[in-house]
């Protein structure tokens, strides 16, 4: 009796079985870490009416202290990750606290109606590219490079305009931004996905590690979206 079959139909049920444990754990660190964000942004807002935020920009010793570590710790997290899980995931939550303060700042300009239309808009869109991610079969490889290579465009783009302040530049910036982060979306989550098979599945690399990597991808794509989203969207509150 041939039982090679039987044994290839197990391969692919435990894969699968992997694969779902994975993307669960990748996601929903990614989903604790908006939520981290999101606690810390209205905690900060509501004490003191946002006095928190106010004495960080008037120290510089804080201001510049914040804005470097927010810079350096998504760099150490992709480097660390997956040689130190369970350090990485630390640094992660304490990069989302470091967010939230970022928030802050916006739930202090914008009105609530404001911020709700923006993060429900970046849901959708995350949750939809995610998904066309996780179930194309195309390759996304040369699409993932031509997308990095307008990201690096933007980031150009950015910097122009802060220089010009210009108001009606900015709102195009921000549209091609959507536009690349919702790209960024769907290619990072085919490509930890793939990752997770060809490394995660046969044991060459920690899965939790790479879990790490991932929520830390997907979790600066969400953020840029919203950000942008806010960008479009947002009514400043006249409080």
């Amino acid at each position: 009796m041939n039982n090679f079959p039987n044994e290839d139909a197990r391969r692919v049920v435990n894969a699968d079985s992997g694969l779902n444990s994975f993307l669960s754990k990748m996601y929903g660190w990614m989903a604790l870490a908006v939520l981290v964000s999101a606690a810390t942004a209205y905690f900060v807002v509501n004490v003191g009416q946002g006095q928190i935020v106010y004495t960080m920009m008037a120290n510089p010793f804080l201001k510049w202290g914040s804005l470097i570590a927010w810079m350096i710790i998504p760099i150490m997290i992709s480097f660390q990750a997956l040689k130190r899980p369970t350090f990485s995931f630390g640094m992660l939550m304490l990069y989302s606290v470091l967010t939230g303060f970022v928030f802050s700042s916006y739930l202090l300009i914008y009105t609530g109606a404001s911020v709700l239309a923006a993060f429900l808009s970046a849901s959708a869109i995350f949750i939809t590219m995610a998904v066309i991610g996780l179930t194309t079969k195309k390759n996304l490889n040369r699409l993932g490079t031509q997308v990095f290579g307008a990201l690096i465009g933007l980031m150009v783009a950015m910097v122009i305009n802060m220089l010009l302040k210009s108001s009606a530049i900015g709102f195009f910036i921000s549209i091609a931004a959507v536009i690349i982060f919702s790209i960024l979306t769907m290619y990072d989550s085919n490509r930890m996905a793939k990752m997770y098979m060809q490394y995660g599945s046969t044991g060459q690399v920690s899965i939790t590690g790479l879990a790490v990597s991932g929520a830390l991808q997907l979790y600066l794509d969400f953020i840029n979206l919203f950000i942008q989203l806010l960008n479009i969207l947002g009514v400043v509150d006249d409080r």
